[in-house]
């Protein structure tokens, strides 16, 4: 399909798993996403979403004394 690519095209252009993209598409998060039977295209100039829930802070590092 011209002006659209697969999830798998659009996870190695945006560095992120195909589920991922697939749950994206699933939550509407990418513009234009559209389902036909079992196969997502998505468009060539869709952009990655950000995020918009902030990355929680991992553990503090402990302190090495002596």
């Amino acid at each position: 399909m011209i002006g659209y690519m697969s999830v798998k095209d659009a996870a190695a252009r945006w560095d992120i798993s195909e589920r991922q993209v697939q749950i994206l598409c699933v939550n509407g998060r990418i513009k234009g996403a559209t389902r036909f039977a079992k196969v997502w295209a998505i468009p060539v100039d869709a952009e990655k979403p950000t995020r918009t829930v902030p990355v929680k802070p991992g553990p503090k590092p402990k302190k090495v004394e002596g």
